[in-house]
């Protein structure tokens, strides 16, 4: 069983989630399940087949999120530091390019979020960056090609 590597943050909104899941959409779920077999024939019931369709989405997610809690190793940033790149880091890139800075954070598969500075620690960018510090350069494949950038500040926190 592999652990999953998340901030506070992100196993707080799984938990969230999860909650919500249980607490209401279940629940109202059951109930709009229960008045459409009280309209009667189930075969020619769309309102049945939908909500029956929308019960098997919502258990589903609960049973991945109930495993993702399970296995979530919850890794607390604040009590990181250091000057090499690792998980929780904030990164400012420079593009070699354009000399454009973009600023990242790497956090665990399910809390990232690259419009918000969320980096996957499993993306391509993010693999590149763990070890290295400011001043080094990595160099990433993307769909345009190749891309270089440079490490211009390490920070936790």
């Amino acid at each position: 069983m592999n652990k999953i590597p998340m901030t506070l943050e992100g196993y707080n909104r799984l938990q969230e989630e999860l909650k919500r899941l249980k607490t209401t959409e279940r629940p109202n779920i059951i109930k709009a399940i229960a008045e459409a077999r009280d309209h009667g024939d189930l075969s020619e019931n769309a309102e049945y087949h939908a909500a029956r369709e929308r019960q098997g989405f919502i258990e589903g997610r609960i049973m991945e999120l109930e495993d993702k809690i399970a296995r979530t190793e919850v890794i607390d940033v604040s009590k990181l530091s250091g000057k090499v790149v690792k998980f929780g880091a904030k990164v400012t890139l420079a593009d070699e390019d354009t000399d454009e800075e973009q600023t990242f954070q790497i956090v665990g598969e399910d809390e990232a979020d690259v419009s918000q500075g969320r980096l996957s620690i499993t993306s391509p960018l993010a693999r590149a960056l763990i070890g290295k510090s400011k001043g080094d350069s990595v160099e990433v494949s993307t769909p345009r090609g190749a891309k270089s950038y440079e490490v211009v500040k390490v920070a936790f926190g």
